[in-house]
């Protein structure tokens, strides 16, 4: 548990979906600037060869491109992450770009900070699709040790 004069930490997993951005800002608008919590961002980049999913003859050709490209996106949604902070005065961030499994890469997070709570937007998948593709949130909210917010973006009503 952190001491009285140490901030909590929240970390907050990023990647280039609109539920990732609306998240950071729902937080952003709800939790800070605080004299209690402190910011870290976590990007989880895939692998060059999960993201291609071949390895063979070709593979030695084609990892290197993807592998730039995936940096590259990194790149921008960490400093599109950070610019949304900074628009909200928020300056004492932490950001980290970790290749692996969005699972695992934000629940190690969790560890490595010590952090009070875990954020993760919703892609809000149904049943069938969560099943095949996985669900990152469901699976923080059951693994992670601490508290996992979920925030989703309210569907438009028309």
């Amino acid at each position: 548990m952190a001491g009285s004069s140490e901030k909590q930490v929240v970390v907050i997993g990023i990647d280039d979906s609109e539920q990732s951005t609306y998240a950071l800002k729902w937080t952003l608008d709800h939790f800070f600037p605080s004299p209690i919590f402190k910011l870290v961002l976590v990007h989880s980049r895939p692998t060059a060869t999960s993201a291609v999913g071949l390895a063979g003859p070709g593979a030695a050709e084609i990892l290197p491109i993807v592998d730039s490209d995936l940096r590259k996106i990194a790149t921008r949604v960490v400093d599109s992450a950070r610019q949304l902070c900074i628009d909200k005065s928020v300056d004492d961030v932490t950001a980290e770009v970790v290749e692996g499994d969005p699972r695992n890469v934000l629940c190690d997070a969790v560890e490595k900070y010590r952090a009070a709570i875990l954020v993760v937007g919703s892609h809000g998948y149904g049943a069938i699709k969560r099943a095949v593709l996985g669900s990152v949130s469901d699976y923080c909210a059951h693994h992670a040790h601490c508290t996992v917010m979920i925030v989703k973006k309210p569907k438009i009503k028309h």
